[in-house]
């Protein structure tokens, strides 16, 4: 059994080579951002009980000083992902943001403060549609509506056929979205409808550019992390070396787009890790 220390020095490209070496040579200068469900946090059926992996916390908090900035970035409200993850009051990670709702809120740990502008108003108009929507499929008993503040999902993962409640919902709610200026971004049994020109790629070219950045690893896990990845293609077409990683291979696209490809959180967890060593 190859230990974690293996994967971690042998990214399968060149790209994620020459991203490891530079965050390796001026950590100082290396921004490792991370998604949290999926990647820092196991997939669970109820998202309410979501939870950091157990080592997570004190493997960000060995790494975190090291480094010019860990950020997670999620579609979740920054202060759901801090309490979900326990970053609050940890020694060590004074250098952790949370991104929110896709970059649109943003919690910084040296504040303990979170930062939001004003939701779109198209949120709580399909909030109040969704009900009626949801009640002309039959879905209503079948799903389950997470509350996200600037946007709402609904999970099908509780249904008796989750993939198939998925497939019947996608057109109806990408109209109830179209109808208020939202977009539908789908997942892992999961259907967001939220503000466009928010993303997790436009939140991590962001966040790279404003601190600096001269290195970076995203790690990821669903479809929303696709954008992400994208972002660090593009900053290694610009000259900053970045290693892309997949949390696990449930998504196909990911997997192949990584240069490092693990087993899970526990696996991530040993990653960040075998960093701050």
């Amino acid at each position: 059994m190859a230990s974690h220390h293996d994967h971690l020095m042998s990214p399968r490209t060149a790209a994620g080579r020459d991203g490891l070496a530079a965050i390796v040579a001026r950590p100082d200068r290396a921004v490792i951002a991370l998604d949290f469900d999926g990647t820092l946090a196991p997939i669970v059926p109820d998202p309410d009980q979501a939870r950091a992996h157990p080592d997570a916390v004190a493997a960000l908090a060995a790494l975190a000083p090291r480094v010019a900035s860990i950020a997670v970035i999620t579609g979740r409200p920054a202060g759901v992902a801090v309490r979900h993850g326990g970053f609050a009051g940890v020694p060590g990670l004074e250098h952790l943001v949370v991104l929110g709702h896709y970059g649109a809120e943003r919690w910084d740990a040296v504040t303990g403060t979170v930062h939001a502008p004003a939701p779109h108003p198209g949120v709580a108009a399909v909030r109040s549609e969704l009900p009626g929507v949801l009640a002309d499929l039959h879905l209503w008993h079948d799903t389950y509506v997470e509350e996200k503040g600037r946007a709402v999902a609904v999970h099908t993962r509780r249904a008796s056929d989750p993939q198939g409640a998925f497939e019947t919902l996608r057109r109806p709610l990408s109209d109830l979205a179209a109808r208020h200026g939202l977009v539908v971004e789908p997942g892992r049994m999961v259907l967001e409808l939220r503000p466009p020109g928010v993303d997790k790629g436009v939140a991590l070219t962001e966040y790279v550019r404003e601190i600096g950045a001269e290195s970076v690893l995203y790690a990821g896990d669903d479809l929303g992390d696709l954008p992400a990845f994208a972002a660090v293609e593009k900053l290694r077409s610009d000259g900053v070396p970045g290693l892309l990683v997949a949390a696990d291979t449930v998504i196909t696209e990911l997997a192949e787009r990584a240069d490092l490809v693990l087993d899970g959180p526990a696996a991530v967890v040993g990653l960040l890790r075998d960093l701050a060593r």
